[in-house]
């Protein structure tokens, strides 16, 4: 499920600066990262399952292993976990209200911590 309205789509900043804020909101980077793409995860384990919220950027003009590089962060997703086969992100999909609203509620403070920092490309 993309999560629309939260103005966190296209903010281009520097990786160190995303990642500082990301990590103060419980969006750990850990491994998901390659030479060009980052990927952000909050867990949140409830009884109705296990969640992630994901925010995914990438960089046009740096290494993320060197960890110089400007940020551009796309729409953000949750998904559900199925063990063994991995997270689901299908529009079937049910998504609890209460973890909705709590995703919304990180990315907005997310957005307006960023704001600050963003780079005018």
């Amino acid at each position: 499920m993309y999560i629309e309205d939260t103005n966190i789509e296209n903010i281009v900043a520097d990786l160190a600066v995303i990642s500082e804020v990301m990590a103060k909101h419980d969006l750990v980077l850990a491994g998901q990262w390659d030479y060009e793409r980052v990927t952000y995860d909050k867990k949140y384990v409830i009884k109705e399952g296990t969640y992630y919220l994901r925010v995914f950027g990438y960089t046009v003009d740096g290494d993320v292993g060197t960890k110089h590089a400007d940020i551009i962060l796309k729409k953000p997703v949750i998904g559900k976990h199925y063990y063994p086969h991995g997270v689901e992100y299908g529009e079937d999909e049910v998504f609890p209200e209460s973890l909705v609203n709590d995703c919304i509620a990180t990315l907005k403070a997310v957005n307006e911590e960023l704001l600050p920092y963003c780079i005018t490309k």
